[in-house]
Parts: structure tokens; sequence; C-alpha cells
């Protein structure tokens, strides 16, 4: 079988394993209630803060503007998104980079915790993420993500769906394309880690954007492995 030939797992973050949408929506209604803010619909804002997330790395791919960070990019569509939900005036400057933070104080799903630890029993796992080290280090502490290394967007200064990541991971490691496994929610994001020779999988998101999810409700392709949760695409990998 093509999988006892992977020896290493590399997941998407953002959505895969931790929800981002509802940590940011609780993080935000916490903030309100200790400073006594009213009527703000945090769901939405979390929705409207992610909204950025994909054009502001797309100026960075399409040579727009040089590298540039997302923990950056989300500083940037904060400062855009504040005044839309009457918060323009609310906060200073230092609560408002704390507040950007936010997004290195995400959740895992229920199901990611106790997936990563039996799949990490037969491989090397690591993140290949948009986030910055310096979040997906922080998201792993607060959760206890098992992580035996970390790639990410600050590893190859670039962005998936760039090649440069893909071919990037395969370089770093030394392995063959088919020893390295994507475990992703999108299936985009799976599609281009096979055109590049990887192993596929995909886990089942379907209310990772809430009313905003327009796609990725259901696997789009005969991905090597399809799963409803981590827990089961560690069951269907023999761990």
């Amino acid at each position: 079988m093509q999988l006892e030939a992977i020896k290493v797992v590399l997941f998407d973050t953002f959505g895969t394993l931790v929800d981002w949408c509802g940590s940011i929506a609780s993080l935000g209604q916490r903030l309100a209630t200790e400073k006594g803010i009213n009527g703000v619909d945090w769901d939405a804002f979390a929705r409207a803060w992610r909204a950025g997330y994909r054009p502001g790395m797309e100026r960075v791919q399409s040579g727009q503007r040089p590298w540039t960070p997302l923990d950056v990019i989300h500083s940037e569509r904060l400062d855009e998104i504040l005044p839309e939900f009457g918060l323009g005036s609310t906060f200073t400057e230092e609560e408002k980079a704390d507040i950007n933070l936010f997004w290195h104080r995400l959740d895992p799903w229920p199901d990611s915790f106790a997936g990563l630890n039996r799949l990490k029993r037969r491989y090397l796992i690591s993140p290949l993420s948009n986030g910055s080290l310096f979040l997906l280090v922080s998201i792993a502490r607060r959760a206890g993500l098992p992580w035996d290394f970390i790639l990410c967007s600050d590893t190859f200064k670039a962005y998936k769906r760039d090649d440069a990541v893909y071919l990037g991971a395969i370089n770093i490691l030394g392995l063959a394309p088919q020893e390295i496994m994507l475990v992703a929610a999108h299936n985009d994001d799976l599609a281009s880690a096979r055109s590049h020779g990887m192993m596929t999988a995909y886990v089942n998101r379907s209310t990772e954007y809430g009313p905003d999810q327009v796609r990725d409700f259901e696997a789009e392709e005969d991905w090597d492995v399809i799963a409803e949760t981590v827990e089961e695409l560690a069951e269907k990998m023999g761990t």
C-alpha cells in the first residue's frame, strides 16, 4: 500500500486543526465583557477579520508587496474592520497589538489533540501552515499540539498555494514526495500538494466558516484518505 511509505504527516492548521472562528469570537466576547462593550457580533467580527487573510497574502504572492509576515497582514486587517464594528476609537495601540495575538490563542477542534498524538506514534508530524513561526509555537504550547518540528510561511517566505511551500517542504525534509502526506480541510490545498507528488488526506470541517462557508463541505477528489476527524484519520492510518 502507498500509505506504508509515508514517514512524515504535515498539517494545514487554520480550520483543519484549530477553530479560528469560534476562538476569535470567544476571545472577543471575553474582551467585551472586561471592557463593558456591547452590541458587537463577535462571530461576524471573526469572519470579517478572516476575510482579509487571502487577499492580504495574494498581494505578497503577486509581487505587489515584498514578503510580509501573516501577523502584519492580520494587524492591517484588524485596523480595517474595527471601525466597521463601531470599535474604531475603542482600543489603544497596545490593546490592538494584544487583540492581534488572538490568532496565537486559537483552540483546537475537539478531535485534534488525540488524533495528533495517535499519529505521532508512527509518523513525524508538523504543521505546513501559512501562520508565522511565533504564532504556531504559541498555539502549540497553549493547546498542547505535539509537533516534532514546525514548517511555516516564515520557513519558505511564501504562502500556500504557492508551489514554493510544497516543494520547499519536500526539499527541507529530504524525502521522496510520496513519503510525505499533507492533511487539510481544504481541497485546493490538497490539490496543490498532490500536484507535487505528495500523499493527501482530507479531514472534513464543513462548519469552519459558519454561514460564510461556500466550499469544502466534502472531499472533492479521491484523496488518499478521507476522514471526518483527525482521530478517524489516525485510525485509517493504523495508529
